[in-house]
């Protein structure tokens, strides 16, 4: 097994097999415990180097995605070897440059490898590939139907933009890299310029497997840039079919309207923007309100608030138990120590939001944690209260503020809750707390919510997401792009993917895949019939 456990960074891009120094200005990560700048300087691309890894990925595109299956997944699964051999490496430099606890990028590098690994296991299966077959019947009256094939061939070269708060599972062997790859897509990955460092680990470990197992050398590339400038050239680039990101909402939409600008346009599948609402019912308030208002908090302040499913909406009854909810929320929120948040530039737009919202007419400041001056970028958990008049009234109240901080809405009576749902954006979580005695308005509730958002959830919490084949990470607008779509689980690889159909092709041009003997073993739909057969 090829490993870059002693590989030092270099500061350098990964276009293919070859090292880049770029010359359109240089980023060093900043330790946002510290304040500290980190070395290398990583030197920035610009046109050129856009243009040489989009070309190569093309060039990779045929051979890559005629590999055979067993051998696209085994390259999945060294890419997960390979980040495990990192070691020690690829942990320190991940706390160095997000601050992000060692305990937590430890899962969060389990959850990157074995996502790799779960793809791997898909392309083996081969389900993705929905071949199905309808024989020709010549003698049929008063037409005769051809014989027609299908399968899903990828798109073509992924972009792919990793996101700063998931250095492993949202960037660049995470998630939207190994779909791509496990669709028979070359993916050219912009890096996020906070974990510059450990952008390169991960993509020598990529570059690595790509050597291992004699692919194409454009089957991956890694650029280093600022956004507005080589992202968007990387988007708008001829070569370029698909794109995955996940970042703001301002970053997201430029990028969708770079790709639809474009002579042919391309999808753009971003993940942008989520409040993820809380709904309290009022049987559940009244028993267990004190202990739904401390795991609220609970889970507003996992990762500093920083995950995108953080939940930042709560929607509580006007009656028995509200004021311990609150009470509760409040005390857990000022016991919570400030922690380092993931940027200079995200820990001042969090500040800002949050004092923009405490500063609203008819919203009350609770709570706030306590203040660290010791950590450079100190986020400090707030907990705001307001009622349902001035939620409706105040479009500033639906938005996003990245970070820890909820704001709790009493509600008056259904008619008032309708509005509300009503109001809401596309989200990519929604959550509602019922007592049994609740399910009758839980069940209308639900079939509002699920309109509303990629995934709903009874009596728990939207942090954390389990990667597997029923989850979905994804909604309607502003949540992401394309409400069609997840980010995590197996389903995302329908992402990359478009169906051929194939009339009455003669036997010895067609793909594997249809063969009529089934070569492969692949699970088809034959006249309307599934199996394996």
């Amino acid at each position: 097994m090829t490993t870059t456990e002693t590989t030092p960074l270099t500061g350098a891009m990964l276009i293919g097999s070859a090292e880049v120094h770029g010359n359109e200005g240089e980023v060093r990560a900043v330790d946002p415990r510290s304040g500290r700048t980190l070395e290398p300087a990583y030197g920035l691309g610009g046109a050129a180097e856009v243009d040489r890894a989009a070309e190569l990925a093309w060039t990779a595109f045929d051979g890559y995605r005629h590999a055979d299956l067993a051998t696209r997944a085994a390259f999945l699964e060294s890419i997960a070897a390979n980040l495990e051999a990192l070691g020690d490496t690829l942990i320190e430099r991940v706390v160095a440059e997000t601050g992000i606890p060692a305990a937590r990028v430890l899962a969060e590098r389990a959850r990157t490898c074995n996502q790799l690994r779960l793809f791997a296991s898909v392309v083996r299966d081969g389900d993705w590939l929905n071949v199905r077959i309808d024989p020709a019947q010549p003698d049929r009256v008063p037409l005769p139907r051809p014989d027609l094939r299908q399968r899903r061939v990828p798109l073509g070269p992924v972009a792919v933009f990793g996101a700063s708060n998931f250095p492993l599972a949202f960037s660049v062997a995470g998630g939207d890299t190994a779909s791509a790859l496990a669709a028979g897509a070359p993916v050219v990955v912009k890096a996020h310029e906070a974990h510059p460092g450990t952008s390169e680990l991960a993509g020598r470990a990529v570059q690595a497997a790509v050597r291992e197992h004699g692919l194409p050398e454009g089957t991956f590339s890694l650029l280093y840039g600022d956004g507005p400038g080589l992202g968007a050239a990387l988007v708008r680039h001829p070569r370029i079919r698909a794109v995955g990101f996940t970042g703001s909402r301002a970053a997201g939409l430029a990028l969708v309207a770079a790709a639809a600008a474009r002579p042919e346009p391309i999808p753009v599948y971003a993940e942008m923007s989520s409040v993820n609402p809380v709904f309290v019912l009022p049987g559940a308030l009244a028993e267990r309100g004190a202990e739904l208002g401390a795991a609220l908090i609970g889970s507003v302040t996992v990762g500093v608030g920083q995950l995108c499913t953080s939940p930042g909406l709560v929607f509580l009854p006007d009656g028995d138990g509200f004021d311990e909810f609150v009470a509760a929320a409040a005390e857990a929120v000022r016991g919570v120590p400030a922690a380092p948040m993931l940027t200079a530039g995200i820990h001042a737009a969090y500040d800002r939001g949050v004092d923009r919202l405490a500063a609203l007419d008819g919203v009350r400041a609770v709570a706030r944690g306590a203040a660290d001056a010791g950590i450079a970028c100190a986020g400090r958990p707030g907990l705001l209260v307001t009622d349902g008049a001035t939620f409706l009234a105040e479009p500033a109240l639906r938005e996003e503020v990245f970070g820890a901080v909820t704001v709790v809405v009493r509600v008056t009576g259904d008619d008032q809750l309708r509005e509300i749902v009503d109001r809401l954006d596309g989200q990519l979580t929604a959550t509602v707390h019922a007592a049994p005695a609740d399910h009758p308005q839980a069940r209308r509730l639900l079939a509002e919510l699920e309109l509303k958002a990629g995934r709903v959830l009874i009596n728990g919490w939207p942090t954390g997401v389990e990667v597997g084949h029923a989850v979905v990470h994804g909604g309607p607008f502003p949540a992401t792009s394309d409400p069609r779509s997840t980010s995590v689980g197996t389903l995302a690889i329908d992402r990359f993917l478009r169906p051929v159909s194939y009339q009455n092709v003669p036997a010895d041009l067609l793909p594997a895949e249809l063969a009529d003997d089934n070569p492969l073993g692949l699970w088809r739909r034959v006249d309307g019939h599934p199996g394996r057969d």
